[in-house]
C-alpha cells in the first residue's frame, strides 16, 4: 500500500491506501461478477511415496486372497476329515457285527451236540455214547473260543499267580509242592494281554 500527503490549506492530507485486487473474476451470464474456480489441486507426494502405498494395497490384496483360500481348503479338509471318520466308524461297526455273528455262528456246533447228548439221554443210551457226545459238545466250544483269540490259562502244576489265579482254598503239601496250583475248579481265559477271567484254583501250602 502506498501512503502519500497532498497539500490542502497548506495543510497535508493523508490520501487513501490503494489496494490492488488480483483476484480473478468472471461475469456470469447476467453480468453478475463471481469468483473463479481455484485452480486444481496439485499432487504433492513424492513418487516414492505412491509407489510405497500402492505396494502396501497390493500386499493386502493378497493377503485377503491368500487367506480366503486358507479358509477355503480348512473348510474342505474338515469336510474330508468328518466324512473319513464316518467312513471308519462304519467300517468298524460292520467289523464288530461281522465278528459277533461268526462267534455265534461258532457256537451253534456246540448247540447241535447238546441237543445230542440229550436225545441220547432220553433214548437210554449208554453213558459211554453220552460221554462221548459231552466231549465233543466241549471241544466245539473250546474251538468256539479259540476263533476269537480265547486261550485257557495254565493252572495245576504252575505256581500261584494271583493276577491269573483266584485261590479257593489251600491244600497241605510237602515243601516241593508249597506255592503251586494243585485243583482247578473252573477254567480261566484271556485275550492277548487282557484277563477274561482268573482260573479258580486251589493252592498247596507247605505244613
Amino acid at each position: 500500500m502506498d501512503y502519500r500527503r497532498r497539500p490542502i490549506n497548506n495543510q497535508f492530507e493523508e490520501e487513501e491506501p490503494r489496494v490492488t485486487d488480483r483476484r480473478r473474476v468472471r461475469l456470469d451470464g447476467d453480468g453478475q461478477a463471481t469468483a473463479a474456480a481455484p485452480a486444481e489441486e496439485v499432487n504433492l507426494k513424492p513418487s516414492y511415496v505412491e509407489e510405497l502405498e500402492a505396494r502396501n494395497k497390493a500386499a493386502e490384496q493378497k493377503l485377503f486372497e491368500v487367506q480366503s483360500r486358507f479358509d477355503q481348503l480348512r473348510t474342505e479338509l474338515q469336510r474330508e476329515t468328518d466324512q473319513t471318520r464316518q467312513r471308519l466308524n462304519k467300517a468298524a461297526d460292520e467289523r464288530a457285527e461281522r465278528q459277533k455273528l461268526d462267534f455265534i455262528a461258532s457256537l451253534l456246533p456246540v448247540l447241535d451236540n447238546l441237543q445230542r447228548a440229550i436225545d441220547a439221554v432220553e433214548k437210554g443210551s449208554s453213558s459211554e455214547a453220552l460221554l462221548a457226545g459231552l466231549e465233543q459238545t466241549k471241544s466245539s466250544f473250546e474251538s468256539a473260543l479259540t476263533s476269537v483269540g480265547a486261550e485257557p490259562i495254565p493252572a495245576v502244576g504252575q505256581m500261584f499267580d494271583p493276577e491269573l489265579h483266584d485261590a479257593v482254598d489251600m491244600l497241605p503239601v510237602e515243601q516241593a509242592l508249597d506255592g503251586r496250583v494243585t485243583k482247578e475248579y473252573a477254567r480261566g481265559f484271556r485275550v492277548g494281554d487282557r484277563l477274561l477271567r482268573p482260573a479258580r484254583v486251589q493252592v498247596g501250602r507247605a505244613i
